[in-house]
């Protein structure tokens, strides 16, 4: 007996169905499919150069500033951003060869941390908890959150704003609460419905972020 695998799966992971395929359709079919969302990648990072240029390059200044002043930089998001969040602090702390290594810290690296208050407390403070303990005036928060409405980067971002911290939001979709609140310094949306396209354009976003405030520390900027 053979398995039928429709819709949405079915279209995704072909293989799955057993019935007999035209195996160079399917092949055609996921190379159109690759080359297609190349090209809306690569279309939607082009987009953020006209939207977000002239913001990156204030955000970068503030930012080269604070870490004159002897800032840190704290990054934190959840899921797929936590890993974006970890990627940021690696790429201000260590640097491609040549570049000048910059503090951060990213607020999801520490498991024991991070499961003892969201046990103890609740898992909302896992980011604010953190900042309110590490952070002071003149340092930055890099909050990620593909949907922009994260309730516990949103209370980290919150807590930063309180203490005097430069903030900065990197969203998708249109922003959600981020582009709502107060507390957010500078904010970078990604104008899109689809989560690996927004987080793919993200990471274009903080890379040239770093970039631009190395430029800035150089006097380049």
């Amino acid at each position: 007996m053979s398995t039928r695998v429709e819709g949405a799966l079915g279209a995704l992971y072909p293989f799955l169905d057993d019935r007999p395929a035209d195996l160079d359709a399917v092949l055609a079919a996921v190379a159109t499919s690759t080359a297609e969302k190349a090209a809306e990648i690569v279309t939607l990072r082009r987009s953020l150069v006209a939207e977000h240029g002239q913001r990156l390059v204030d955000c970068a200044l503030r930012c080269a500033a604070a870490f004159t002043a002897g800032g840190t930089l704290f990054a934190f998001g959840n899921g797929g951003s936590s890993t974006d969040a970890q990627d940021v602090a690696q790429l201000f702390l260590h640097p491609p060869a040549g570049a000048r290594p910059l503090p951060a810290i990213s607020l999801t690296h520490d498991v024991a941390l991070i499961t003892a208050l969201s046990n103890d407390v609740g898992f909302d403070v896992v980011f604010a908890r953190q900042v309110a303990a590490f952070g002071r005036a003149g340092d930055i928060a890099v909050g990620l959150s593909t949907s922009g409405g994260s309730a516990n980067v949103l209370r980290g971002l919150a807590e930063a704003a309180q203490r005097g911290m430069v903030t900065i939001g990197i969203a998708g979709y249109e922003g959600g609460r981020m582009a709502e609140s107060e507390v957010v310094d500078h904010l970078f949306v990604v104008p899109s419905a689809s989560v690996h396209r927004v987080q793919e354009a993200q990471t274009t976003l903080y890379h040239v972020l770093w970039e631009l405030t190395q430029q800035a520390l150089a006097g380049d900027l």
